[in-house]
């Protein structure tokens, strides 16, 4: 909804007089050249210079954006500009704090602008990924019709969070992760700029490098962190902000990492991959991070669960028990000592000789049987245990094993139709290889013949 006289005031106030407002709220460009990162998305006549240019006028009138990238790379920050650049009606909304109900003032609100005195309203929808499929809905005729032109920013892939009709109807615009050079020039600025801390401080090179460290890419934490230490140095009376002021005031850096949003998955299939890979440092760097983030323990562990099934198999038939153990283990005790146990379990399965063959066997399998290859099972394979089984021929000729020396019976057990499928192709990996001879060897005495 539009502000009200309260939000206006307070806002015209934080104008006059911003020295109370937050180092990241002060530093905010004004126009889109002072914007830092980004430059794929500031080119000439890309659709944010339309939004506050002149060539937003016309029949091909600016289009409506989706801006998705991580937290701190400037989405707000872009929106921001735009009210402030564009002659159009700008309303904010938060998907947090609003509704359809919201979303429908401000549609008819911009209606009656557009019909009344030619007005158009830009609105910026932050965090739409939390709206529902029905309140996503809702925006559809307003976008549809340009009675708004929609600037919406969310943090998580919008190709999961964002209906595809709005999508479709929006230009999707995706914001990378500010680099070292971007932050530095940032921070530099924010150290001298009279919005900033007018010189008040210094920076000494090993600060500016541990405070890109903790920022994380993320534009938002690196001022925050930097106020943070700025304030604590001067209430040392010193004028220059020292490494071990800025330890004391942010003990630890940022975790780049959501764990409700798709890097969740993103870093759980990297851990996955890594182990997949054999690369045992990486894979406890992913999971440093997934722990870090306060990622369930639960989750990790029926990953690696998985993972040992699909990419080690019985390569190391080991490496299953481990993970259903450490499995057993987490929901037990939980974090922080669930760390431990977690890091045994990938450290086992990353280093273990891998084979997919177990999954690429039953993958076969399934294909087949999708197929329509099954057919009915052989007479002499039968349930016979039942009355009259024996007359309808379950169960008859069946030859049972045990009574064989070799104990292996030299008889059809496949449906016709698969008879000479053969779904596992054991690897020559690690403990792998003594099934792939047991699987030589019972195939031959089963009589059974290659394609």
């Amino acid at each position: 909804m539009e502000p009200d006289l309260f939000t206006a005031a307070a806002e015209e106030r934080q104008e006059k007089d911003p020295a109370g407002s937050p180092l990241a709220v002060r530093m905010r460009p004004r126009v889109l050249d002072e914007v830092v990162g980004q430059q794929h998305l500031l080119k000439p006549g890309s659709p944010l210079r339309r939004l506050v240019g002149e060539s937003a006028k016309g029949p091909a009138g600016p289009s409506s954006v989706i801006l998705w990238g991580p937290p701190g790379t400037g989405k707000t920050t872009l929106a921001y500009v735009v009210s402030k650049a564009t002659d159009a009606r700008f309303v904010e909304l938060s998907a947090i704090t609003a509704g359809v109900k919201e979303v429908r003032a401000v549609i008819d609100g911009a209606r009656r602008a557009t019909g009344g005195y030619g007005k158009e309203t830009v609105l910026f929808l932050d965090e739409i990924h939390r709206f529902s499929k029905a309140q996503q809905d809702s925006l559809l005729p307003a976008v549809e019709n340009r009675w708004v032109t929609l600037i919406a920013a969310t943090t998580e892939n919008p190709f999961f969070s964002v209906i595809s009709p709005l999508l479709s109807r929006s230009l999707l615009l995706t914001l990378e992760p500010l680099t070292d050079d971007d932050l530095r020039g940032l921070l530099r600025r924010a150290v001298t700029d009279e919005r900033g801390l007018k010189g008040a401080v210094t920076l000494p090179e090993d600060t500016e490098a541990h405070l890109l460290r903790i920022a994380g890419g993320d534009a938002r934490r690196a001022l925050t962190a930097l106020e943070a230490a700025a304030g604590a140095a001067l209430d040392k009376g010193e004028t220059e902000i020292a490494l071990a002021t800025l330890e004391e005031t942010v003990d630890r850096a940022a975790v780049k990492y959501d764990r409700d949003g798709d890097q969740h998955y993103d870093v759980a299939s990297a851990l996955i991959k890594s182990i997949r890979g054999s690369d045992v440092d990486a894979a406890l760097h992913y999971l440093a991070r997934m722990i870090e983030a306060g990622e369930d323990p639960r989750f990790i562990a029926r990953r690696l669960m998985i993972s040992a099934s699909e990419d080690i198999g019985l390569a190391d038939p080991g490496a299953l028990p481990i993970a259903v153990a450490a499995a057993q283990a987490v929901a037990m005790i939980g974090f922080p000592e669930a760390a431990l146990t977690l890091s045994h379990a990938t450290i086992a399965l990353a280093l273990a000789p891998k084979s997919n063959a177990a999954t690429t066997a039953i993958g076969a399998a399934l294909a087949d049987v999708r197929k329509g290859l099954a057919g009915p099972v052989p007479a002499h394979l039968r349930d016979g245990h039942y009355k009259g089984a024996a007359k309808l021929g379950h169960a008859q000729g069946y030859v049972y094993p045990h009574d064989l020396p070799e104990g292996i019976a030299g008889q059809q057990y496949a449906p016709d139709a698969i008879k000479d499928r053969e779904y596992y192709e054991p690897t020559r990996h690690g403990a792998e290889a003594r099934y792939a001879d047991a699987v030589e060897w019972t195939r031959k005495h089963l009589g059974r013949k290659r394609d």
